[in-house]
């Protein structure tokens, strides 16, 4: 019976183990703040933008404000867009008439930016991996990648 419990105590603590080992294989999620920011502020610099930078560190830039109704966070929007990377690669583009969705639905970067917009305005969001997709990659995007999009706010549906 001694041997028993010995080594039930001994199996219980090998499973232990092992499932802390399966957490620990888990990488972590990096912080690409520093790395994102100075992409974001070289893009800026090259290419004579003038961005404004959120407290959530999303940069955007209002070529045409718009001056239709102004969506909310939680607002149905129709957008067109294009969405780049800052070496200029396409990742992403929307027909001319734009895609309709909820903004509660999307990335946070487009859940703040558009919110900067009325219908009829267009403009950048610059998009640092936190506001995007993370640290991870996501349908062919690249961990940590920051986002460039030209955005049109078509209409706040």
């Amino acid at each position: 019976m001694k041997y028993l419990l010995t080594s039930l105590l001994a199996l219980t603590l090998f499973i232990s183990c092992n499932g802390d080992k399966e957490i620990d294989k888990q990488e972590p999620e990096k912080d690409y703040t520093i790395e994102n920011d100075k992409e974001i502020t070289d893009y800026i610099a090259k290419n004579n933008l003038a961005a404004v930078k959120s407290e959530s560190g999303l940069y955007y830039v209002i070529n045409e404000p718009g001056t239709g109704k102004q969506p909310t966070a939680t607002s149905n929007v129709t957008v067109a867009y294009k969405g780049y990377y800052s070496n200029g690669n396409v990742f992403d583009k929307s027909k001319e008439e734009g895609l309709s969705f909820g903004l509660n639905q999307v990335i946070k970067g487009w859940t703040e930016g558009i919110t900067y917009f009325k219908e009829g305005g267009n403009g950048i969001l610059l998009v640092p991996s936190r506001l995007g997709y993370g640290s991870f990659d996501y349908n062919g995007i690249a961990g940590g990648s920051v986002l460039i999009f030209d955005v049109k706010l078509i209409k706040v549906n």
